[in-house]
């Protein structure tokens, strides 16, 4: 395969080589595909082996290279011509399907080296505020260990730490919505909801890795990123549930107990919309300056509450007038 080499449309004279992407048909990961591909950055997203259809941005021209991240010799193959990787990939969305161990730090170990053998130029990570191998959480040990892998390779890193991501199809406010809506009178919530997060808007996060890839300044830094405020859950919740429309009764119930129920209910409910993996989010304070991002990346960062038109439905009435109204627009534009 000749290397594959794009002009910046923006930037005369630039030159750009491929990027390999891993999780690119996540949530932030498809954001970023669109993003790159805006800009011109010829793309090869890196797909695990399944028997279902990748979900990957319509219309933007993107490589696959269907590999496993524990197929080394497929992941040296997968970045040929590559000069940047961005590694997005981790089973914590998968619940009790996935196995953190394999795909977080085996994975990222594996394709750490692979980037180191085939002589790669950046790798830029994303993990989670609180991430270190002394957490208690699976998540933000695993996201610590897999950290280490990365500073102790021979690659130059960027490691971008981020608050919880919001946007549409997020694993964030659309299962809060999802649980709300279908919560009979009341919602269960951890510890009162006291914990405290700082929501990131998607395209905020998915900027500042660009930037990040384009800023040599970044070169084997650690940043920490977040939103421009900070709420309690039971304020996210409250936020939620004004934008849904959907009025519940707030009931303290402890973290164990709201775990083993998750654990049971995962189980024996395919499809079940959370996991325990997905209570660690709200089992600590993870914030960050609530500059960072302008610090760092001179970015405003984007209000929660304005960002949440997508969790709105629209009411029978309100569907039944949409349609009217486009009936009758498209018998004029005839």
């Amino acid at each position: 395969m000749p290397e594959v080499r794009r002009t910046h449309p923006r930037r005369v004279g630039i030159i750009l080589r491929m990027i390999l992407i891993t999780g690119a048909t996540g949530f932030i990961g498809r954001a970023l595909v669109r993003q790159l591909s805006s800009i011109g950055y010829p793309l090869r997203a890196l797909i695990r082996p399944s028997a279902k259809t990748p979900r990957l941005p319509k219309g933007v021209p993107v490589e696959v290279a269907v590999v496993s991240l524990a197929d080394t010799r497929g992941l040296r193959a997968a970045m040929r011509d590559v000069e940047t990787v961005f590694h997005l990939a981790s089973a914590e969305n998968q619940g009790s399907r996935g196995s953190l161990l394999t795909a977080d730090i085996q994975g990222t170990q594996n394709l750490v080296e692979a980037a180191a053998d085939a002589g790669i130029d950046r790798f830029i990570y994303l993990s989670h505020l609180g991430a270190a191998r002394a957490s208690s959480y699976p998540v933000f040990k695993t996201k610590g260990i897999a950290e280490e892998s990365i500073r102790a390779g021979r690659t130059p890193y960027t490691i971008i730490r981020a608050s919880l991501v919001y946007g549409p199809e997020d694993h964030f406010t659309n299962v809060l919505a999802q649980l709300i809506r279908n919560s009979p009178g009341f919602f269960p919530i951890p510890n009162g909801g006291r914990a405290v997060v700082q929501p990131v808007w998607v395209e905020d996060l998915v900027t500042c890795m660009i930037w990040a890839l384009e800023n040599k300044d970044t070169l084997n830094q650690v940043y920490e990123v977040g939103g421009n405020e900070f709420f309690t859950l039971r304020q996210i919740v409250e936020i939620v549930m004004e934008t849904t429309r959907r009025r519940r009764f707030l009931a303290p119930i402890s973290p164990i107990t709201l775990r083993a129920v998750t654990v049971f209910l995962e189980g024996v409910l395919p499809g079940f919309p959370i996991s325990s993996l997905f209570l660690d989010y709200f089992a600590v304070n993870r914030t960050t300056s609530v500059d960072s991002m302008p610090r760092y990346f001179g970015l405003m960062p984007a209000r929660f509450s304005y960002r949440l038109d997508y969790l709105k439905r629209k009411r029978w009435y309100e569907r039944l007038w949409s349609a009217i109204s486009e009936r009758i627009s498209t018998q004029r534009s005839n």
